[in-house]
């Protein structure tokens, strides 16, 4: 067996050990590389991050390079599980950890936060996530005319608040967000910046959405992570005898579907007209543009107990004129509202969310929304 052989073995045989099958940074099944700097096991998209920063950056593939004994031998005798317990060791229970499925800022600045500037291996300095106030630029898209434009935005962990001012020395905020309302989330793709973030809020029942990026991936990435460190902070004084793992799911979330599907008007006899769609709990938004401020539409979905129902199809005798053939019909106690998407892979995707929303049961808060709805209605 040549030199080359018995480490292939060795290397397949530490593989299986126990943390080893995952990515150790965005628990991606199977990783195929391994930092000879660290004895981790990553995967392919995390590796080229761990080469772009000097002091971690020797990766090998595990099945393509040559490996010396020593480098197999420090693999196996460190291993995923052991490298988290130093360089995890204390990261803050709002730190959003990335998975494979995040995008390219989040899973870059956690590898940065981790392993460069090594923020999470003693516990006892207080993260800068945790700053009585964040007072930055971020550059923010113009509701009107789709211009980025700087602003000042100042996060206040006392007052649980995100303001953002139009100009710097103005003595008014154009906008007070409270955190608890308050919605980030990365959207590189909608955006059409690597650093774009999704901010919503709801005020008078109505969302709002504001579109910010920074050139920085760290600032921007530092923001999102001060806010969700703020959501806890508030949520601990309003929750008391909540525990940590019970309050970390209402800290911010991605949307749980979105995309363009067709509708028609509450009367079922207006054209289909082509919307931007957005699955957010139980809120289903719809705009005309994906980067318009407001909705043109809400549709609450309760629990299916409650007279919410989504069915495959449209109603026989429906006038349909559209152009996208996979119809979704939902029913809630006030009227029915009429879908098409382009794909039966779309439309059953958006099937499986909405049947997993109306199984999911309401919480208080949730009651109070639906009854605004009604009597919207």
């Amino acid at each position: 067996m040549t030199d080359n052989e018995r480490a292939a073995r060795t290397l397949k045989h530490v593989l299986q050990k126990p943390g080893n099958g995952n990515c150790a940074d965005c628990g991606a099944d199977n990783p195929e590389w391994g930092s000879c700097s660290l004895g981790v096991f990553i995967c392919l998209a995390c590796s080229g991050v761990h080469r772009n920063i000097p002091s971690i950056g020797k990766v090998k593939s595990l099945r393509l390079s040559r490996w010396e004994d020593s480098e197999v031998q420090f693999l196996s005798e460190h291993g995923n599980d052991t490298m988290k317990a130093v360089y995890e060791a204390a990261v803050p229970v709002y730190y959003y950890k990335p998975t494979h499925k995040d995008c390219q800022v989040l899973k870059e600045q956690w590898i940065r936060a981790k392993y460069e500037r090594q923020e999470f291996i003693e516990d006892g300095k207080k993260p800068i996530y945790e700053d009585e106030a964040k007072d930055g630029m971020l550059m923010k898209r113009g509701r009107d005319n789709g211009q980025f434009l700087n602003r000042r935005f100042v996060l206040s962990l006392r007052d649980g608040t995100l303001k953002y001012y139009t100009k710097l020395d103005a003595k008014e905020p154009k906008a007070v967000m409270k955190v608890d309302t308050l919605n980030a989330c990365f959207q590189p793709d909608k955006i059409g910046n690597p650093n774009g973030l999704q901010i919503t809020y709801v005020k008078d029942n109505i969302t709002r959405n504001i579109f910010v990026y920074h050139d920085s991936s760290k600032e921007i990435v530092d923001w999102f992570n001060s806010i969700r460190a703020a959501q806890l902070h508030y949520l601990k004084v309003a929750f008391p005898g909540a525990t940590d793992a019970e309050l970390k799911p209402k800290l911010t979330r991605n949307f749980l579907i979105e995309g363009y599907m067709e509708k028609t008007g509450p009367r079922q006899t207006e054209g289909f007209k082509k919307r931007w769609f957005t699955l957010d709990h139980r809120r289903l938004m719809y705009f005309k543009d994906p980067l318009d401020a407001f909705a043109k539409g809400e549709v609450f979905l309760g629990h299916r107990d409650h007279g919410y129902r989504v069915t495959i199809g449209l109603p026989a005798g429906t006038h349909y004129n559209g152009s996208w053939q996979y119809g979704i019909t939902i029913e809630t106690p006030e009227r029915s509202f009429l879908f098409t998407c382009e794909t039966d892979t779309e439309q059953k995707d958006w099937m499986s969310h909405f049947n997993a929303v109306l199984n999911t049961p309401m919480s208080p808060q949730e009651y109070t929304v639906e009854a605004y709805f009604k009597h919207k209605h």
